[in-house]
């Protein structure tokens, strides 16, 4: 079956680890080591973990000598929050329609306890 890049980018960030590690490198680059470092989990685990985060766009990984830097990439962040947007503006847009029609029931009442 083949996944359409917003799947893959939304897999990715369904997991809280994975999060947490973007989370990380948007302070800055780091290290397999220095992601791992909050975790209870193994540094194979930690790989793995980026290896999905790679492969859904969102990090890069560079080798320096012995080094394997990691580095977010905000490009597949983008994409995502442009789909959501449409959503928000959606509920956005029931949520004035519900208030409007909330103060109108209070108004009414108001009117009837006079």
């Amino acid at each position: 079956m083949a996944e359409d890049r917003l799947s893959v980018i939304f897999a990715a960030l369904a997991d809280p680890t994975r999060r947490a590690i973007l989370a990380r490198l948007a302070e800055g680059d780091a290290t397999v080591s220095e992601l791992a470092e909050p975790f209870a989990i193994s540094l194979p685990a930690i790989s793995r973990h980026l290896k999905v985060l790679e492969h859904a766009g969102l990090i890069t990984r560079s080798r320096s000598a012995q080094w394997r830097s990691s580095s977010l990439n905000p490009e597949p962040l983008r994409e995502a929050t442009a789909w959501m947007e449409t959503y928000r503006r959606f509920w956005d847009a029931n949520f004035d329609r519900l208030d409007a029609h909330l103060r109108r029931i209070q108004a009414q009442t108001e009117r009837k306890d006079r």
